[in-house]
C-alpha cells in the first residue's frame, strides 16, 4: 500500500523540475499523495502547470508570499476546494543574488527585510492560514533550510541570518501546533544542484568542499531529499517534531577537515 495514499499535501516552491520542492513533490507522488502546487507569478505559471500535470495534480494555485494577503487568498481558495490538508511543505526562500556575495556587513535593509519575510515569516503566516485545515485530523508541515543557518558559510550572507530565524520559527511553531497534532521539522540538505544554489557566488566550491569532507564522501542527490521530505509527510514521522534533519552525508559533523595527505 502507498503510505500517503488518501492524503492531500501543498507543496509550496516547486520552480522547475530541478528544485528540492519537485523532488519532495515527486516522491509524495509516487506514495499515493493528491498534490496541489503554488506559483508565485504568470511567468512561473508557465513552468510550474505542466510540472504538476507530470505529478498528477491537476490543482495549481498563485501565491505570492511576499505580498500582504497572499498566503490567506491561497488558503482560502485551497480551503474551499479540499476542505482538508495532511501535509504541507514550504520551500521558499528569497535574497537579492547581488548581495549574496562579498561581506554579510554590506547587507541592505530593503534586502533584509524580504529575506526575513520570504524566507522566513512566510512560513508562520502559512502555518496559521493552514491552521483550520489541518487542525480537525492533525498533519506535517515542512520546511528547507541550510547549514548556513548555523555555521558560516561564504556568501550566503543574509540568508543565513533568515533560515536561522526560520529554524527557530520551526521549534516556536512545533509547540504552538502540537496541541493540534501538526507536527512543524526542517530538511537541512548538502549542496544539490539547484538554481536557487547557483545563484550564491562561490557555489562551486562549497559543492566541491562538502563532497570531499562529508562522511559519505559525496553530497546527497535530489531522490534523497525527495525521501526526507516523503518520510516527514508521512505517518513514519508521527512522533517527530521540531527537529532539523539533515542531508548532508553527514557534513555537518565536520569540524576539522582531514588533511588532504591523510
Amino acid at each position: 500500500m502507498k503510505i500517503l495514499a488518501g492524503k492531500r499535501g501543498l507543496i509550496m516552491g516547486v520552480a522547475n523540475d530541478h528544485s528540492i520542492a519537485y523532488g519532495i513533490a515527486q516522491k509524495c507522488a509516487e506514495a499515493g499523495a493528491t498534490l496541489a502546487l503554488t506559483y508565485q507569478n504568470d511567468m512561473l505559471a508557465k513552468r510550474v502547470i505542466p510540472l504538476a500535470e507530470s505529478l498528477g495534480s491537476d490543482l495549481t494555485l498563485p501565491c505570492d508570499v511576499g505580498a500582504e494577503g497572499g498566503i490567506e487568498e491561497m488558503a482560502a481558495t485551497l480551503q474551499k476546494t479540499w476542505g482538508q490538508v495532511d501535509f504541507v511543505v514550504h520551500a521558499i526562500a528569497f535574497a537579492d543574488k547581488s548581495e549574496l556575495r562579498g561581506p554579510y556587513l554590506n547587507t541592505s535593509r530593503d534586502n533584509f527585510n524580504n529575506a526575513m519575510l520570504i524566507s522566513c515569516y512566510s512560513m508562520t503566516e502559512l502555518a496559521r492560514a493552514m491552521l483550520p485545515m489541518m487542525e480537525e485530523k492533525g498533519g506535517s508541515m515542512t520546511t528547507l533550510t541550510y547549514l548556513g543557518a548555523n555555521r558560516i558559510t561564504p556568501n550566503y550572507n543574509v540568508m543565513g541570518v533568515a533560515k536561522a530565524a526560520l529554524e527557530a520559527s520551526v521549534r516556536y511553531l512545533a509547540v504552538d501546533l502540537g496541541k493540534h497534532n501538526i507536527r512543524v521539522n526542517a530538511i537541512s540538505a548538502g549542496p544539490v544542484k539547484t538554481l536557487a544554489g547557483a545563484a550564491i557566488s562561490g557555489a562551486r566550491h562549497v559543492f566541491r568542499h562538502s563532497e570531499s569532507q562529508a562522511p559519505l564522501k559525496r553530497n546527497p542527490d535530489m531522490d534523497e531529499v525527495g525521501r526526507a521530505g516523503l518520510y516527514f509527510a508521512s505517518d513514519l514521522s508521527s512522533g517527530v517534531t521540531g527537529e532539523v534533519h539533515y542531508v548532508d552525508g553527514g557534513y555537518h559533523h565536520i569540524g576539522v577537515p582531514t588533511a588532504e595527505t591523510e
